[in-house]
């Protein structure tokens, strides 16, 4: 598993600090979310995974047992999902996803989409002030 003292210099590097099978999954993580918002940047922010767009959208990680996702405020992302995501352990910014079981890609796409859009909509109201 990744080290925690370790300092990622790109995205490739931190998830080839993982075993072959944790780096399948973030990889078609990062693919799920790079096809829901194609124009984000994909970039590493806190030494983890994480895509830009008009402002920080979403980030992935893994860990010993689960994958997580994480957004940075405001979190209706969770409330306008609530249902959706009702089955998965959460925090108040990050939702975790067992190991062991399927990652569920299409929601993945759906809260980055919205979180996206949430972004968008944020940054257009700024320039018309």
């Amino acid at each position: 598993m990744a080290n925690e003292k370790t300092k990622y210099e790109t995205v490739d590097a931190y998830i080839e600090s993982f075993p072959s099978e944790a780096q399948e999954v973030l990889r078609r993580i990062g693919t799920a979310i790079r096809e829901a918002i194609p124009e984000a940047e994909e970039v590493l922010s806190y030494q983890l995974p994480a895509f830009s767009y008009h402002g920080m959208v979403i980030y992935y990680s893994a860990y010993k047992g689960h994958y997580s996702i994480s957004f940075p405020p405001p979190f209706t992302v969770f409330e306008a999902y609530k249902d959706e995501l009702a089955e998965y352990e959460m925090s108040k910014t990050t939702v975790k996803f067992p190991a062991g079981r399927e990652v569920p890609l299409a929601l993945i796409q759906k809260l980055a989409a919205f979180k996206a859009n949430e972004n968008l909509r944020k940054a257009s109201g700024k320039k018309k002030k």
